[in-house]
């Protein structure tokens, strides 16, 4: 729970226990705490979290803007039920994105940004061997990120960071995580050869891939056709 220690005049402090909400509740959508059409009601998010209700209206702002909960009305805000038709888009602005990335990083990697690389891959590694989907989660994401970072494109970054809640939520639905990190591993080697053709290569393949994966597990077909 998050303590409201900075005071109401504090502008900084409101902003601390917004991130602290948000990520909260991103936490509890992405591991299905909270499912597709629970309601979230301002009142009870501020008591739960141990905050005011400013803090707590922002970090649902925040999140509908992320695309994890919309607004049914003015006042049913939900958690929001991905559709085959969002989570399309999603892997196919990922597509276009993390080619960009991995091709960038492996022309711009310098030694100790590689270092750095093989210790989130190892780490990744580790939460794949716990079995625990959260850690895989959130290992997985943070070598995306890194790699993204590696790339040195600001304007990349921003244009990914209002997917990270969407993406977070879709690497937990991962059925074979040894398999993901094999395709992580294979990535990591080609920014590590500095081969900006081999890692765009990579990268296209395995997005595609888990795109595969994703609609199979949510839709039940690997163009979706089984959905309701």
């Amino acid at each position: 729970m998050a303590q409201e220690q900075p005071s109401a005049a504090n502008p900084g402090g409101t902003v601390w226990l917004r991130d602290q909400v948000c990520e909260g509740i991103r936490d509890q959508i992405i591991t299905g705490r909270l499912r597709p059409g629970d309601r979230l009601v301002e009142r009870d998010v501020a008591e739960e979290f141990g905050v005011s209700r400013i803090p707590a209206r922002e970090a649902i702002r925040i999140l509908m803007g992320e695309g994890l909960l919309e607004a049914l009305s003015p006042r049913r805000i939900v958690v929001k039920q991905l559709s085959r038709r969002d989570v399309l888009n999603l892997f196919d602005l990922r597509e276009a994105l993390e080619v960009l990335a991995a091709r960038r990083a492996a022309e711009r990697a310098d030694e100790a940004q590689l270092r750095q690389l093989g210790k989130l891959l190892e780490s990744a590694r580790k939460a794949t061997d716990s079995g625990r989907p959260e850690r895989v989660s959130h290992a997985n994401t943070a070598f995306h990120h890194y790699i993204v970072e590696i790339a040195g494109n600001e304007l990349l970054a921003k244009a990914l960071e209002p997917l990270e809640g969407r993406l977070r939520w879709l690497f937990h639905q991962i059925d074979d995580p040894a398999s993901v990190w094999e395709e992580h591993r294979r990535l990591h080697d080609t920014v590590v050869a500095a081969d900006a053709d081999a890692a765009a290569a990579c990268a296209l393949s395995h997005v595609r891939h888990y795109r595969e994966v994703a609609l199979r597990l949510l839709f039940d077909g690997p163009d979706g056709s089984a959905a309701p």
